[in-house]
């Protein structure tokens, strides 16, 4: 088993007991200032998904199952316990993690009480189940890195889009994942990261997480990812997702649809890897996943004083779709679904059932 060391601080866990704090890396801080917040409340921690202090499907999941902990001890009863758990449902609406994880919150605390248990005692029962949440997120990271690195060999030059490492998730990452497990493997490897705009994920958190492992890396501006993919610069691609459709289709941050549709035409692999509590079964396909659409004001301001005309308007999507046809494969950590994948997807739902 390869050795992978774990950076601190992490980027959540929870300290204590059932009236104890959720710990969360203030990632809107990075690179420049590392601040750990102290969430021991659900309206703060819906602040902190909001604002992107806490993202990343998977590193949402587990935030999510630790405030069902926070709501449930702040509750007065069954009702309040519900409604609070719906505001925490409407704080990030793509990354399917969450909506597990509070789906998962809600049968037990449904079960528990129809068993007579006091909601007094909810908080005790659902930090138990939130716990087991992140160590599986742990685990899954751990594996999936396993099962992706095989596709890397010595010498490849690797682009990514947005984070996909530890600040996604409760562990090594997703896609990122399979890089820190590469080269723990001794493989070698250079990584161009996209500064992955408005936001600049990959420039803060990409980046951060390749100065922080040593790799090999570069910055890339999202616009050049095409091109160099095109002139033989790239040699594969991985990506994360927030939600896979039953077809296939993967939502993932905005600006990942023109690298696949890049890939495709240059003849290079495409792959996706991610968890399987980021699959969707119930959504047929790419085009009925919902896309968050973010305050216009990260386009037009940025991170800093904008250059764009006062009071002129702008999109922001937060996500896109990728078509499945344009997947070359998909990782989780049950090993690598070729295509086609949701032939894959269909037999992981049936063995699920």
């Amino acid at each position: 088993m390869v050795k992978i060391q774990e950076p601190s601080p992490p980027t959540l866990h929870w300290e204590g007991d059932e009236s104890g704090v959720l710990r969360l890396l203030d990632q809107t801080l990075l690179p420049e200032t590392v601040r750990v917040l102290e969430i021991q409340d659900s309206k703060s921690l819906i602040g902190a998904i909001q604002r992107l202090s806490i993202r990343g499907a998977p590193a949402l999941g587990v935030a999510a199952a630790y405030g069902a902990v926070l709501l449930a001890r702040e509750s007065r009863d069954t009702q309040s316990f519900l409604q609070g758990l719906e505001a925490l449902r409407s704080s990030r609406p793509t990354a399917v993690n969450l909506f597990l994880a509070l789906d998962r919150a809600e049968a037990l605390a449904r079960k528990s009480l129809a068993e007579g248990i006091n909601i007094s005692q909810l908080p005790t029962l659902l930090l138990t189940q939130a716990k087991e949440t992140h160590r599986h997120d742990q685990q899954t990271c751990l594996a999936m890195g396993i099962h992706g690195a095989e596709l890397i060999q010595d010498g490849m030059r690797i682009l990514t889009h947005c984070n996909t490492g530890r600040f996604a998730t409760a562990g090594i990452g997703t896609a990122f994942g399979v890089l820190v497990t590469a080269q723990a493997q001794g493989k070698d490897f250079f990584v161009f990261a996209d500064e992955t705009r408005p936001l600049l994920q990959g420039a803060r958190l990409t980046a951060f997480e390749i100065k922080e492992r040593n790799m090999k890396g570069s910055l890339l501006c999202d616009g050049a990812g095409p091109g160099l993919i095109l002139s033989g610069e790239i040699d594969a691609i991985l990506v994360g997702a927030d939600r896979i459709a039953a077809n296939g289709d993967t939502a993932n941050k905005v600006g990942t649809l023109p690298l696949a549709m890049a890939a495709q035409r240059a003849g290079i692999p495409f792959y996706v890897v991610a968890p399987s509590t980021t699959l969707d079964i119930s959504t047929p396909s790419g085009n009925q996943i919902p896309i968050e659409e973010r305050d216009p004001k990260e386009v037009t301001l940025g991170l800093g004083d904008g250059k764009c005309p006062k009071e002129f308007s702008a999109r922001n999507p937060a996500f896109d779709v990728t078509p499945a046809d344009l997947i070359s494969g998909l990782v989780t950590e049950k090993g690598l679904a070729l295509p086609p994948v949701q032939t894959w997807i269909q037999d992981w739902a049936a063995n699920c059932r």
